[in-house]
């Protein structure tokens, strides 16, 4: 069974663009990155568009579908009335390149501003040991395709273009996190999170864990407790009392 679908597609560049409407034949069991290429394919050869796997696993497919951040590849047609128009356009948070491509070299930057995974001194390759019952809680971050949904949707940056130079974002705040969680990593994380990194600027909307396309509980399982962590060493008194016993010793 198939129908002629109505769809909004962003076409433009740096420089500016509009939305412009097409009718394309939408076929039974189809997700929009089918439609997106039968367009290519029958109407606008010159539609740039970036994929790979078309099976939810590379992150490349990223855009926006009537206002929502989604992997093309994962949003079945069968979700949209048929008479509905779908508009595709591109993630708002970063610089269009064309049409629905936009340069994410923001999210690389943030990457390598993160120190890498950081063994104790004392311990040389080959004599890390540790539990799975002491990984498997950031084992979960693992899952992430790094397809920037959760950066496109979060407002701090997706509002506030000034905002990019000092928060990373909660894609990058998680690897931090997961970093904190692991039990042989002996680099100073959460001051890390919260000086460099802007874990501050979080305000724990959750938007990131509702666009996730791994249902990786962002919000809940990796800022939270980061947050906390950076509280308890930051503001108990206890552990500050502790600090400064521990400065006037040295």
């Amino acid at each position: 069974m198939s129908y002629k679908g109505k769809f909004r597609v962003w076409r433009g560049d740096s420089e500016g663009g509009d939305l412009k409407d097409y009718e394309v034949e939408v076929n039974e069991g189809e997700v929009v990155l089918d439609v997106i290429h039968r367009l290519q394919a029958t109407q606008a050869p010159d539609l740039a568009v970036r994929w790979n796997c078309k099976a939810g696993k590379c992150g490349s497919c990223s855009a926006e579908i009537n206002g929502m951040p989604k992997l093309m590849c994962m949003c079945r047609m069968n979700t949209f009335e048929e008479d509905e128009v779908v508009t595709v356009t591109p993630m708002r948070t970063f610089p269009v390149m064309r049409d629905l491509v936009t340069d994410v070299s923001y999210n690389y930057q943030k990457a390598r501003e993160i120190p890498a995974f950081t063994p104790p001194a004392d311990l040389k390759p080959g004599e890390y040991r540790m539990q799975q019952v002491d990984v498997e809680r950031s084992q979960e971050f693992r899952k992430c395709i790094e397809c920037f949904l959760c950066q496109d949707t979060c407002h701090v940056i997706r509002d506030h273009e000034e905002n990019k130079e000092s928060f990373s974002g909660p894609r990058f705040l998680m690897r931090i996190a997961e970093l904190d969680m692991h039990p042989l990593d002996a680099a100073d994380r959460q001051h890390e999170a919260q000086e460099q990194h802007g874990l501050g600027f979080c305000n724990i909307t959750k938007c990131c864990t509702e666009v996730c396309p791994e249902h990786i509980k962002i919000t809940d399982n990796a800022l939270i407790p980061m947050k906390e962590r950076v509280v308890d060493r930051k503001y108990d008194p206890i552990v500050w009392l502790g600090n400064k016993i521990r400065r006037r010793g040295a």
